[in-house]
């Protein structure tokens, strides 16, 4: 029923519409004030869609008078159907929150899309407790250890290209870790639970460090004025500023050859890492393409 009333709205309605239930389902909350803020509306106009919203999905939406904001219904069944990237692309880069819809293309395009994608509620679960800042129990499955129950307190997501991460504070094992988010089940966000000073993440070293690379073409490539165009290089060098967090995921992704003698031939490395030693003490250094650590207790990564 809801979807044959949305249909005789005006599109401006079912923008605010999804908007509003964007923010309930990954943030967990909102105010008025969002949807002025956001839509450059009048506040009795914003009244009047939230009141609507809740009319057509009556168990998304509460109120709630000590917040004075509205939260998350106990029942919530979404009304729109978003796919996982443009949920994903609004949670990162804040935009493309209308209603989601056929838009032909300005121009012809083809883009390799993601093999695997996070289910929408198991990544709700996981921002909203980002939003609130609290711990979350979850079931987890990974290669190593199967599945395991943990309780975690995530701060923030990380695309390493092919799959989407949540950075945490992993309390079964007392440190910062990258949580796969297609291996989490059962999420439970525990709204309101303290959270210990040495779980929050200006105490995570991987990710408050910062690692300053310079990439050159590969010395054992043909064409280096070509790869300089490509990766608009200045001088011949492409100099870049990462996490430590996130610094292997992204030498893997453009196939730099992080070897100390430039070693790897094959064509896609067409980038080399001039100082390897730059990301000694990276964590997940040991996903970059012929990276080895000096020392190998070195080796051991921040994601499961």
């Amino acid at each position: 029923m809801p979807h044959e009333q949305l249909a005789d709205l005006t599109q401006p309605q079912r923008d605010r519409l999804a908007f509003v239930e964007l923010r309930l389902r990954f943030m967990g909350e909102m105010r008025r004030q969002d949807l002025v803020t956001r839509f450059a509306i009048q506040s009795a106009a914003a009244s009047r869609d939230l009141a609507l919203y809740k009319e057509l999905a009556p168990g998304n939406i509460d109120y709630d008078g000590k917040g004075k904001c509205y939260v998350l219904g106990p029942s919530f069944q979404p009304i729109f159907t978003f796919p996982p990237e443009r949920a994903l692309s609004w949670l990162t880069q804040g935009f493309g929150d209308g209603e989601p819809m056929h838009i032909k293309a300005w121009v012809a395009s083809e883009s390799p899309s993601r093999l695997t994608h996070p289910d929408l509620d198991i990544l709700a679960s996981v921002t909203r407790a980002i939003h609130y800042e609290c711990p979350m129990g979850i079931e987890y499955h990974s290669i190593s250890s199967g599945r395991t129950t943990r309780e975690i307190v995530p701060f923030a997501l990380i695309d390493n290209g092919l799959r989407w991460h949540v950075r945490a504070f992993d309390r079964k094992s007392q440190e910062f870790r990258d949580f796969v988010i297609t291996r989490i089940k059962r999420p439970v966000v525990r709204k309101g639970q303290p959270v210990a000073p040495h779980e929050m993440n200006d105490q995570d070293i991987q990710w408050t460090r910062i690692v300053e690379l310079e990439l050159v073409p590969h010395p054992d490539q043909p064409r280096p004025e070509i790869t300089e165009m490509d990766y608009g290089m200045q001088g011949g060098v492409l100099h870049m500023k990462l996490r430590a967090a996130t610094a292997g995921y992204i030498l893997r992704k453009w196939s730099v050859d992080c070897s100390p003698d430039h070693s790897l031939r094959c064509p896609e490395h067409r980038l080399w890492l001039k100082d390897h030693l730059a990301i000694y003490g990276v964590r997940n250094a040991v996903l970059a393409p012929g990276y080895a650590s000096p020392e190998s207790a070195d080796a051991g990564a921040s994601y499961d």
